[in-house]
């Protein structure tokens, strides 16, 4: 199971929650501090979901310097696998 498919219920999505925790840590130093040191702890109180075991949450704290980006998992094509597979480039 990903993120996506667990966070998407029909009370909210993904991106709503992420609002929300996002929102929550900004408010309450408390909270931003249990999720940088323990997010699915933080998030299971916020939210009131306990995250499946499978799923990993990594906590960044942004500065003025830095800039993060977090990238989709990217599909490879079956013509790519069978190339990888054969230790042929696909590039």
């Amino acid at each position: 199971m990903d993120w996506q498919s667990f966070a998407e219920t029909p009370l909210q999505s993904a991106e709503d929650m992420r609002r929300q925790i996002t929102d929550r840590a900004v408010s309450d130093g408390e909270f931003r501090s249990l999720l940088v040191s323990s997010p699915k702890n933080a998030i299971s109180q916020e939210l009131g979901v306990d995250l499946p075991d499978d799923i990993n949450v990594v906590v960044h704290e942004s500065d003025a310097q830095t800039l993060h980006l977090s990238l989709p998992v990217s599909e490879i094509g079956e013509e790519q696998l069978e190339a990888i597979a054969a230790g042929r480039c696909c590039c």
